[in-house]
């Protein structure tokens, strides 16, 4: 269970992924209030690898 951000950069670096507090920050407060998160910008930036990420990380499946 994910109690801080810290263990959000934590848990995404043990998927290979290195997030900025900013992200990091907006997936606590997603998961805490069970909210949806939106990512957006152009092709290429990473959105897919961080949604693959999140997945393994919090032990779900990524539709896609």
């Amino acid at each position: 269970m994910i109690e801080t951000v810290e263990q959000v950069k934590q848990a995404l670096a043990q998927q290979k992924y290195i997030a900025t507090d900013e992200i990091a920050t907006a997936l606590f407060l997603a998961e805490k209030l069970g909210k949806p998160l939106l990512v957006e910008g152009p092709a290429g930036v990473g959105k897919t690898e961080l949604s693959k990420a999140w997945a393994g990380a919090m032990g779900r499946r990524l539709i896609r």
